[in-house]
């Protein structure tokens, strides 16, 4: 057998082994779309035009269509320009318009689609590299029946994103250094949180660095012999990792003028920013003052208490330091930043990492037992998401 149909016979394993948390994914998924479709039909909406033409997948297809430089002037002096958008997605978008029928809009929407499938894979295949299978199953499961779980299927970034990050993780954790940087660097080119990969391959290699040295010293001149082409690789991981999102950084403010940091002014154009919560904590606070939103004001402390403890939960069970780095920073971010407060929820989508210690409980239950939870949440969160996307929706 050649090396090429050993690889081709791993995939195809890899894929088996994967394919049970693919259809429960997909059922999940086709469930909170199935809602969706009949909410938005009792209401007289489209629930086609709420998955691909509103908030910023009309941003997204802008870009595609027009290209930057499109900005809008608000009464307020705010000024909103799509230099906030990072380009992959609408690259993507633009080369599913050429290559086919479809529409900019359409195209957004299949490349999530698809994009969701390879995410699901991607967090099975972490969970069950650090786990094992039934883990990795339930991580998948509980990553669908978010609450927010229907971005996955919008024209939105963060599927792709979250596909790009679980796949660089998976590399980081299997020792392909150039393949990890390689994903990271896409996802630098999806979201601004793409940082957050490249710290996590940054935090691996370094360690993996570490213990070669410490290894070496303590075997000295009987030990192995010392492989620079592992080293190499793993450098060239590290320097590939930051480029997508350098290089659109820099291109943002070599665009605008501003410099390196120009793209700060731009966001800042969106009232998005990095103030240590201060923001978020004050909106919060403000739930306090009323009723019935103080009700509000205490689900939001209980939201956050949750997720440390869940990251709590990851740091105590173990988990790699690529994961611990990776899922820190993206819950980091959401929190931390001064943008607009319903968006937090999608924002902390990607951090599936903080999954991973409710599905190793979810997976030592009776399978009736999770069954019947990862289905009575299934239904709730479909609700809730047609809900959502008739109402407010995500910003």
């Amino acid at each position: 057998m050649t090396d090429l149909d050993t690889r081709a016979a791993e995939r195809w394993g890899a894929l088996r082994r994967a394919a049970p948390a693919l259809l429960g994914y997909t059922a999940v998924r086709a469930l909170g779309l199935l809602v969706l479709a009949l909410w938005s039909a009792a209401r007289g909406r489209s629930a086609y035009t709420l998955l691909t033409a509103r908030w910023d997948s009309l941003w997204y297809t802008g870009v595609a269509e027009l290209g930057y430089g499109y900005e809008v002037r608000l009464p307020d002096g705010d000024v909103h320009s799509n230099l906030a958008f990072f380009p992959l997605l609408p690259w993507l978008e633009r080369l599913g318009a050429a290559v086919g029928p479809l529409s900019y809009a359409d195209a957004g929407f299949v490349v999530s689609l698809l994009a969701s499938l390879a995410a699901a894979w991607g967090i099975f295949a972490v969970a069950e590299h650090v786990y094992d299978r039934r883990v990795g199953l339930c991580a998948v499961l509980l990553w669908a029946v978010l609450p927010v779980g229907v971005v996955q299927s919008m024209a939105y970034s963060e599927s792709l994103f979250t596909a790009l990050a679980a796949w660089s993780l998976y590399a980081v954790l299997t020792g392909r250094w150039v393949t990890a940087g390689a994903l990271a660097a896409l996802a630098g080119l999806t979201r601004p949180v793409g940082l957050a990969v490249t710290a996590a391959v940054w935090a691996a290699a370094v360690v993996a660095f570490a213990r070669d040295r410490s290894r070496a010293g303590a075997e000295g001149a009987h030990g192995p012999p010392y492989a620079p082409s592992e080293g190499a690789r793993r450098v060239l991981g590290m320097l590939l990792a930051p480029l997508g999102a350098a290089g659109y950084v820099l291109w943002v403010g070599h665009r605008t003028g501003d410099g390196p940091l120009g793209y700060l002014d731009v966001q800042a154009g969106w009232r998005n920013g990095f103030d240590g919560g201060a923001a978020f904590a004050r909106f919060v606070a403000e739930k306090f003052t009323s009723f019935p939103a103080a009700l509000a004001g205490a689900a939001l402390v209980v939201g956050v208490a949750l997720l440390v403890r869940l990251y709590v939960a990851g740091v105590r069970q173990r988990q790699p330091l690529a994961l611990l780095v990776y899922s820190g920073i993206v819950v980091l971010l959401a929190l931390c930043a001064s943008s607009y407060f319903g968006s937090k929820p999608r924002l902390l989508l990607p951090a599936f990492p903080l999954l991973l210690p409710l599905a190793r409980a979810l997976a030592r239950a009776r399978t009736s037992r999770a069954a019947a939870v990862v289905c009575g949440v299934a239904v709730a969160a479909a609700v809730y998401g047609a809900f959502w996307l008739n109402g407010s929706g995500p910003p």
